[in-house]
């Protein structure tokens, strides 16, 4: 593990003991994922939209800690829509590169439901990362009415979100021709044989950055036990970050702190700050993941730290 900065064996007891005892654990990378693919401002009209809302957002949570931004883009014609659109995640990427200038940027390949073309489209914007679901999922819940933006009832919507072998492949092979370090996104240990193909294939190179995305339907569930469970089944070497949907997702960020993983936060994952309470902006999550970190004595991650824990250039990406 010399070879990658702040990657070491994260289910061997010993070393961890040592590590927490010397105050070894890595600099905590913060990732925020600052807006979904569907819902938005009817769930908390606080959720940032626009590609200007959503660079001043990431702005914000840069100041406080995030040094990674996770995108998605909607549509401009109906922001209640995402879209797949390279143009538009460009010109996110942009508007986020002028106020941050050494964030690590991060676009979805999950933005939308369309094709496997389609949703691959996002990697044409010239991120730095992207995002690959490793496994198909079932999908349901309500989309709220927004009759501003055309939807004058709410409905179900219930889908599949796909994922095969073969899409995995493709996804990683057109972002290692450009360049581009694929997120591994896991909701359970049999999305691993996907994780393992790619590498077996040498699509993905390592450090591997694979992210456990923890609560969501048809996914694993957000227990202390489950984490362990993937962490134990993951390959190596690895840098793992950790996710929790809605009401758990401050326990399982305070458990990944802990665990010396990574974290994600932000309102794609969770639009409230505590029960009953919305979420004022994504920086009051981040801010809130700094505090808990400090008080376990975990360094927050540089843009700069982050980019050598994860193999990236040290030079930005421009747009």
């Amino acid at each position: 593990m010399e070879n990658f900065p702040g990657v070491w064996n994260y289910a061997d007891q010993q070393e961890w003991l040592k590590r927490v005892t010397r105050e070894e654990l890595p600099p905590l990378i913060i990732t925020v994922a600052i807006t979904g693919g569907h819902p938005g401002k009817e769930l908390n009209p606080n959720h940032p939209e626009t590609p200007e809302e959503q660079a001043q957002q990431t702005y914000d949570c840069y100041n406080a800690g995030a040094s990674m931004v996770h995108i998605h883009a909607r549509d401009p014609n109906n922001p209640s829509m995402p879209t797949c659109d390279p143009a538009v995640f460009r010109r996110i990427n942009a508007l986020i590169r002028e106020r941050c200038p050494d964030i690590i940027i991060n676009n979805t390949t999950g933005g939308g439901l369309g094709s496997f073309e389609e949703r691959l489209q996002p990697v044409e914007a010239g991120p730095e990362v992207a995002s690959i679901d490793m496994g198909p999922l079932a999908l349901k819940f309500v989309l709220k009415k927004r009759p501003e933006a055309g939807r004058q009832e709410e409905f179900v919507f219930e889908n599949i979100l796909p994922a095969t072998f073969g899409s995995t492949e493709k996804y990683a092979k057109a972002m290692l021709d450009k360049g581009i370090k694929p997120e591994l996104e896991v909701w359970h240990t049999g999305q691993l044989w996907l994780v393992r193909n790619l590498i077996e294939k040498g699509l993905v190179k390592p450090p591997y950055l694979i992210q456990f995305v923890m609560g969501f339907q048809s996914g694993a569930y957000a227990t202390p036990k489950e984490l362990l469970h993937l962490l134990e089944s993951a390959p190596m070497p690895s840098v793992f970050f950790v996710l929790g949907v809605g009401p758990l997702q401050t326990y399982m960020i305070t458990l990944g702190i802990l665990l010396g993983l990574h974290v994600r936060t932000g309102m794609e994952d969770n639009v409230y700050y505590r029960r009953h309470e919305f979420c004022k902006n994504n920086a009051q999550l981040v801010e809130r993941v700094v505090r808990i970190a400090r008080e376990l004595g975990r360094e927050i991650a540089t843009p700069k730290q982050a980019r050598q824990m994860l193999g990236l250039s040290e030079k930005p990406s421009q747009y």
